[in-house]
């Protein structure tokens, strides 16, 4: 049966859903958001979204762009990320990333690129702080790292109260290592050790948290995530703290999660 969940609980605040695999975790995880998105418009809002980019999310990405019942003429999009050091055009780059698999394949009101070209890093991340104080967040599509970080706030360094909402950050080697592991940079020397991200508040801010994590190599950070304390030892830990948060998984992500969790 397609988008047959297998398990569903809840750790905390945190709802938790996991499949047979990353094809229907994506398919369910995309008519989620579809779902929330029609919602949201049926009140009358216009939608602010935030993404990532990640090979995780690429199921749900491709489901989105063939959805032709999302109004994205009333969606406004942001990316949470970017490398510091790489052209925004090279395939590696998050916001080129997410150009190709949904940002210019659907109508949006508007994308508002994380744009890491220019010299003056602190500039940069006001502008991007203004765009997204324009108005709240809505959704907040996003995936957790090998060594449990989100958007790239690494432990231990994450900040769950960080009086940023941007900030330029040195990515963790276990980070810098999982963009080799994905199949992005072919060594760990190429790929940048500095970025800029959404802080921690900033990405809790949101509305409504889709999380999209499939994979044997996410098992450890999700072990973690769901059943060791909430610290920045595992920044996704915080999740469970969110009122709006939904965790999809697969086989593979949920191998050590606990039977009796």
């Amino acid at each position: 049966m397609a988008n047959e969940i297998i398990k569903s609980f809840k750790v905390d605040r945190l709802n938790v859903e996991v499949f047979h695999d990353r094809i229907e975790l994506g398919r369910k995880a995309a008519a989620d958001v579809s779902g929330k998105i029609g919602e949201l418009l049926a009140e009358g809002k216009e939608v602010r979204m935030i993404f990532a980019a990640a090979p995780s999310q690429e199921d749900m990405l491709r489901e989105l762009a063939m959805m032709d019942d999302i109004e994205w003429s009333k969606v406004t999009a942001f990316h949470m990320d970017e490398y510091i050091g790489i052209s925004n055009t090279a395939p590696q780059a998050f916001g080129q990333f997410l150009k190709e698999r949904l940002f210019d394949k659907v109508g949006f009101k508007k994308v508002n690129y994380l744009y890491t070209e220019s010299d003056n890093t602190n500039e940069l991340c006001s502008n991007y702080v203004n765009l997204l104080s324009e108005a709240p967040i809505d959704i907040v599509c996003m995936g957790i790292g090998e060594n449990g970080h989100i958007a790239f706030n690494d432990p231990p360094y994450a900040d769950f109260n960080d009086s940023e909402l941007v900030k330029v950050v040195e990515l963790d080697e276990v980070s810098r290592q999982q963009q080799v592991n994905d199949g992005c940079f072919s060594s760990i020397d190429e790929v940048p050790k500095k970025a800029v991200t959404l802080t921690i508040p900033s990405l809790l801010a949101g509305e409504n948290l889709f999380v999209v994590v499939p994979g044997k190599t996410k098992r450890v950070a999700i072990s973690k995530s769901l059943q060791e304390p909430i610290t920045a030892d595992c920044p996704a830990s915080i999740l469970r703290r969110h009122d709006n948060a939904k965790l999809y998984l697969d086989i593979d992500s949920a191998a050590l999660i606990n039977d009796n969790i």
